[in-house]
């Protein structure tokens, strides 16, 4: 490796290769400002030229102190070809590759080659950049000569400080998790990943991987990101664009299923867990099919002189046919006036008529048959349906028969009930039964690929609502067991995967830690036989141990002391201590940002309650008060989970400050600071 320009004629290569490239990709993207889409044929075909030149430019945006490559691979021998590996693809004006797109073919050896299996590559050679710039190179033999296991280049990257959302980590992806990335788009994969072992970046990098894949199909049918909160959506928001890729859609699952009807209303866990039971599934599967109607008398259209009729048990048998077909309730509803008409139809070609399309079309719009299909199918509402299921109690007693208790149902039914739909201030627990109603009436559209992180806070209903929307695609799951802090949380992968529809899925196990310290992951897996007796301890591969001090002693004074290091920095608080916390930096005028405001994530210091912190990572993180975090949630197992995702958002360094006894689980502090 060097570091020195002027004595390195190699190092001088390299950035001129660089610089070249940069203007390269200056050049591609002036040629596509440059494009017409006024030669278009009609404004239809004006309008995707346009759309797509747009979107081209965006991929081609170029961020100075952003890297084009970070990586080299040389195959062969001396006079081998070689390829520099990027974010995306650069070409010369004749197509001469200048650098490779990291998701091609060809860029898998960078990730996968080893001294036992080199794949074909003599060397591999990765840089080290300093705001940009180019300042040095660790080149790897791979074809039989002495190199080392470690990477100064790699470790640097993996533990350089971050402030703001969270970046790729493109230049550091480990080969188990590349097989991850680079999965098929058709496999289903559950990632169990521990804190800190990269799982909701590889995650982000396996839906650039199969966009790159399979543009077309994916850019057509949608790739859809889910995140337990906005914050969290925020924090990771610039990975993708990162890469090239703006196509995907990121959304919370409050934000899939509230679009008709916004959350207003609040349960109470017990309550929430309920809604959120599978079984609710088979309850408002029954009061939707309720609504049906056995003819009373048969059918009679008048046409001309003639009167047509259909026996009552002719339209019975019609109406047990479609639902035998076991089709969407409002796509069989739509089907009964046309199968009706055939009816009479039939009877008009026995009694020696010759009708055509036209006049069943024209049955099956007259007022008879609409007004008897109406009786025999009536349309539903799905709001309506799930307001009258929480505000009825004989209807729920019908529909919820051997399903649920009398105390479940009696725990189901609003205190007060609203008088109409418009007006109910519905849970969120309520909007994702509405969703489900919503697709029990209407199919749901499928996108091709869903990437669902932190799903092991998902109820099975929650879980249900991305089943519909993957029905014909694919679903990358991510989440940790040991940090399962809904009261509805999902208690097995396996579980999970069912009521996602997928229960072949691969899981896979990421235990080997490339963020959280030795030390703090340490301390932090104390809690692991209390919360998930059954997962493998994580492990940290990085050769620092990191900062770890558990202290009596003001939060601020540990904030001021952590703000003056280089990266971000959170503190991490009991939501119910985040307000005095707050007024506290103000006095001392440390300047900060509170998580889950507008902005966020962007600060050198976040004031972040402990609910939010799920999914976030800090260089330095200043805990305040365990006790009182496990203390905060419904139970004591909930409450270590909480603490066990608070302990293990550090990059570098954890200061626990406690006046409360620390929780008994964490052992004795062996690293007490007086």
């Amino acid at each position: 490796m060097s570091a020195d320009p002027s004595a390195d004629p190699e190092l001088l290569a390299e950035q001129a290769h660089l610089a070249e490239s940069r203007r390269q990709l200056t050049r591609m993207r002036e040629r596509t400002e440059s494009m017409d889409s006024a030669a278009a044929g009609d404004w239809v075909s004006r309008e995707y030229l346009e759309s797509t030149f747009a979107l081209r430019m965006k991929q081609l945006a170029d961020d100075p102190t952003i890297p084009l490559f970070f990586g080299r691979l040389d195959f062969g021998s001396d006079d081998g070809e070689s390829f520099h590996i990027g974010r995306r693809h650069i070409s010369d004006p004749t197509g001469e590759p200048m650098v490779i797109d990291w998701r091609a073919p060809v860029s898998l050896p960078f990730y996968r080659a080893s001294r036992t299996e080199p794949m074909g590559v003599g060397l591999r050679r990765r840089y080290g950049y300093q705001h940009g710039r180019l300042t040095a190179y660790e080149d790897e033999d791979l074809a039989g000569g002495e190199a080392e296991d470690y990477s100064a280049i790699l470790e640097a990257e993996i533990e350089r400080p971050r402030v703001g959302p969270m970046r790729d980590i493109v230049a550091t992806i480990q080969p188990e998790q590349d097989v991850i990335v680079r999965s098929d788009l058709s496999l289903s994969i559950c990632v169990q990943g521990a804190p800190g072992t990269g799982k909701t970046a590889v995650g982000l990098h396996r839906a650039a991987f199969l966009l790159y894949a399979h543009r077309e199909q994916l850019t057509r049918q949608g790739v859809l990101v889910v995140g337990p909160n906005a914050s969290f959506l925020r924090y990771i928001r610039d990975v993708l664009p990162a890469l090239g890729e703006i196509d995907a859609k990121q959304a919370t699952i409050e934000e899939l299923v509230s679009e008709r009807h916004p959350v207003r209303g609040e349960d109470s866990a017990a309550v929430a867990t309920l809604k959120g039971d599978a079984r609710m599934a088979e309850v408002l599967h029954r009061a939707l099919w309720s609504h049906l109607r056995p003819p009373t008398d048969g059918l009679v259209v008048p046409r001309g002189a003639r009167r047509w009729r259909v026996a009552s048990y002719e339209a019975e048998e019609l109406v047990a046919s479609l639902r035998a077909r076991g089709v969407r309730y409002g796509a069989a509803r739509a089907m009964v006036p046309q199968s009706l008409a055939h009816q009479v139809l039939v009877r008009m070609e026995l009694a020696g008529d010759s009708p055509d399309d036209r006049v069943q079309n024209a049955v099956a719009r007259s007022k008879p048959v609409k007004d008897y299909a109406n009786q025999l199918w009536p349309a539903v509402d799905p709001a309506r349906l799930v307001h009258r299921l929480l505000a009825d109690a004989d209807f729920l007693a019908a529909a919820a028969d051997g399903i649920l208790d009398e105390d479940e149902q009696a725990a189901l039914l609003w205190d007060r009930p609203s008088k109409a739909p418009g007006s109910a201030r519905w849970s969120l627990a309520d909007t994702v039964l509405l969703d489900e109603a919503a697709d029990l009436v209407e199919r749901t559209p499928s996108v091709a690929h869903i990437v669902a992180d932190e799903a092991q806070d998902l109820s099975p209903m929650m879980l249900r609502a991305l089943a519909r929307r993957s029905s014909t695609g694919s679903l990358t799951v991510l989440g940790d067991l040991a940090q399962a802090t809904t009261p509805w949380a999902t208690r097995s992968w396996a579980e999970a995967l069912g009521h996602l529809g997928k229960p072949d899925a691969h899981i896979e196990q990421l235990t080997r830690g490339f963020r959280v310290p030795g030390e703090v992951i340490e301390y932090a897996a104390r809690l692991l036989p209390h919360i998930a007796p059954d997962l493998e301890p994580p492990t940290s591969v990085r050769r620092s141990r990191g900062d770890l001090e558990v202290v009596d002693r003001d939060p601020v004074e540990a904030v001021r002391a952590a703000v003056a290091r280089e990266g971000s920095v959170g503190l991490i608080a009991p939501d119910a201590a985040v307000p005095s916390l707050a007024a506290a930096l103000g006095e001392a005028g440390i300047v900060h940002t509170l998580l889950g405001e507008e902005g966020d994530v962007d600060a050198h210091l976040d004031l972040v309650p402990a609910s939010l912190a799920k999914g976030l990572e800090f260089d330095h993180v200043v805990l305040v008060e365990p006790e009182a975090i496990v203390a905060g949630e419904h139970d004591r197992v909930t409450g270590l989970r909480r603490l066990y995702v608070c302990l293990t958002r550090a990059v570098t360094s954890l200061v626990v400050c406690h006046t409360l006894p620390l929780p008994e689980e964490l052992g004795a502090p062996a690293l007490q600071d007086s």
